[in-house]
């Protein structure tokens, strides 16, 4: 073998070595870096010279072996270790790790890949990473619904305010008791006697307000024109929303009764309960006075519906021109305010996101082996219909005798929205269907849920694991606002790496999977953590042992064929 071979096999052995060396020392230096992936240099043998390719057994002689002659090493491959590295908790939102394959999909001049999640928003609420570039994902649609297959910037707008959205449903839970008594009394309230102005005919509902006295002063008007009433009594011990009256020069008893019908929340709507008054603002005449009248107030059953109207009930200017007290009506029903009743009283909004308290009353208006059945009212006090009402809607409600409820009436209530720029009248579905009449010590109800919303501003994020990111708004509202897109390869190892813990692909890494986590074999996101460089320092320590004794070895064999040619060129002289 010429000496020169074996110097030319130990540079090889020193070119290899040194190429070792240098993984080894980059490893080492990115041993901190987030998501660097090791190498490892792959060494394999150069060329083989046959002095003898060997030859087969015969009768005569056993075979021979091949004798080769190796000419040095030559560094097969630097290949990426693409385990995955620890993942360490950073708790800052837009710190992503990837548990498993994958890769995030980043765009700057070009689309690469990358493990590193370290992501932060730029001046334009914009996803991108340290070096800018912009991550990648699915957007969504109007309804919020992410829209698959079309990659876009990831844009995360805290502090953009979201639209208001109009209350459509009401949704009640809780349960009716089956066993309370069912209502047999109703408040009942008179005024005091009126007649007319002077005297003369019993007032009745034609009669113009500037022409009604009170008996014991009838030469004297109770209203004048110009005048302004406010209504402000009292419904199961809560305080009804004040409403205001103001006299016209038509104004009419008629006029009077409906606003206090209305101003009072009675309902006049629902299942006839021949044990109750029929409910309502009457005029009857007096059996003392041929030519005077009363105005008679008839509520609801039930106790929750029970009213008070106290001195300063309905007033103007410091006065009021009636007195309502406890008696009776026409029909011989005294007030007595009883039967199994609840309230309650949910927020929704409208199509401003302006804020409606609506008010739920209900009570048992019968009972049977068939089931039981409730009436309801709903009331507001920020309806605007211009006549007072504050009625928006009123119904039943049927149970069978599992206390599961079979039938519903008047489920749509309407509120009044006139001159408040709103959608009017706004329409709310009052959904019961989680409500339950059986026995129990006390009636219970509440409003579960509504689907409308206030104006709001997005003021924090999350992002699953899924990649999915919803927006938290001031106003309560959880929106998605994307999804994470995650890249997958049929051969990693077939990568690029560009620096910067950016890939691309190539002819042999195959084309991107595109999908989100968890698909296509892809892994996992944590937010709030950053996965770790999966370098093995003390491995890396051995490599360079390793690699420093082998680039040794190698002078050494030059070193060594350097002396035997000095030695063979000094014996030729």
């Amino acid at each position: 073998m010429p000496l020169t071979s074996a110097l030319y096999t130990g540079v090889t052995g020193l070119d290899a070595n040194t190429t070792r060396l240098n993984v080894v020392g980059n490893n080492i230096a990115n041993v901190n870096t987030v998501a660097f992936k090791s190498s490892a240099a792959i060494f394999k043998p150069q060329f083989y010279v046959t002095d003898s390719s060997g030859s087969g057994p015969t009768t005569n002689f056993g075979g021979t072996n091949p004798s080769q002659r190796g000419l040095g090493v030559q560094v097969a491959a630097i290949a990426k270790d693409f385990s995955p590295g620890s993942i360490q908790t950073t708790g800052k939102g837009t710190d992503m790790a990837l548990e498993g394959a994958g890769f995030f999909v980043v765009k700057g001049p070009v689309e690469t890949y990358t493990r590193d999640g370290s992501f932060q928003l730029d001046s334009s609420n914009q996803l991108v990473t340290s070096a800018g570039s912009f991550v990648q994902g699915f957007g969504v649609d109007a309804n919020n619904n992410i829209i698959p297959g079309k990659l876009q910037n990831i844009k995360i707008p805290l502090g953009a305010s979201s639209a208001a959205k109009a209350t459509t449903s009401m949704n009640f839970t809780g349960n009716f008791n089956a066993a309370g008594p069912v209502s047999s009394g109703a408040s009942i309230l008179t005024s005091q006697v009126l007649t007319r102005v002077g005297g003369g005919a019993t007032p009745t509902g034609n009669t113009l307000l500037t022409d009604v006295a009170d008996a014991s002063a009838a030469g004297t008007a109770l209203f004048t024109i110009g005048q302004t009433f406010t209504l402000a009594g009292t419904k199961g011990g809560r305080d009804t929303s004040p409403t205001t009256f103001k006299i016209a020069a038509t104004s009419t008893l008629n006029d009077l009764t409906s606003f206090f019908q209305g101003g009072l929340a009675i309902a006049t709507t629902g299942l006839p309960n021949p044990a109750l008054p029929t409910p309502g603002v009457t005029i009857e005449g007096d059996s003392l006075n041929p030519n005077g009248a009363r105005i008679v107030i008839a509520g609801n059953g039930g106790k929750d519906n029970s009213l008070v109207l106290g001195a300063s009930a309905f007033v103007s200017a410091g006065s009021s021109p009636f007195s309502f007290q406890d008696g009776g009506n026409a029909a011989g029903f005294t007030s007595n305010p009883s039967g199994e009743s609840i309230h309650t009283t949910g927020i929704v909004y409208d199509s401003l996101g302006i804020p409606l308290a609506i008010n739920i009353t209900a009570d048992l208006q019968s009972t049977s082996s068939a089931g039981t059945v409730w009436n309801f009212t709903a009331d507001s006090g920020d309806s605007k219909d211009p006549t007072g009402n504050q009625i928006v809607g009123s119904g039943t409600l049927s149970f069978d005798n599992n206390g599961k409820l079979i039938k519903t009436t008047g489920a749509t209530i309407n509120i009044d929205r006139t001159g408040t720029g709103s959608r009017t009248p706004d329409s709310v579905k009052l959904d019961f269907s989680d409500m339950t009449a059986l026995a129990s010590n006390t009636s219970k109800m509440v409003m579960a849920k509504q689907d409308g919303t206030p104006l709001g501003t997005l003021a924090s994020f999350q992002i699953g694991n899924d990649g999915i990111i919803a927006g938290s708004f001031t106003n309560g509202l959880t929106r998605t606002l994307g999804q994470i897109a995650i890249a997958n390869f049929n051969n990693p190892q077939g990568l690029e790496d560009q620096g910067s813990n950016d890939f691309s692909a190539s002819s042999n890494s195959g084309s991107p999977i595109v999908g989100t986590a968890g698909q296509f074999g892809a892994g996992l996101i944590r937010s709030g953590s950053l996965e770790q460089s999966n370098v093995d320092l003390s491995k890396e320590f051995v490599n360079m042992i390793v690699a420093s004794t082998g680039f040794s070895g190698a002078s050494k064999v030059i070193t060594t064929s350097n002396q035997l040619l000095t030695e063979l060129l000094n014996s030729a002289r």
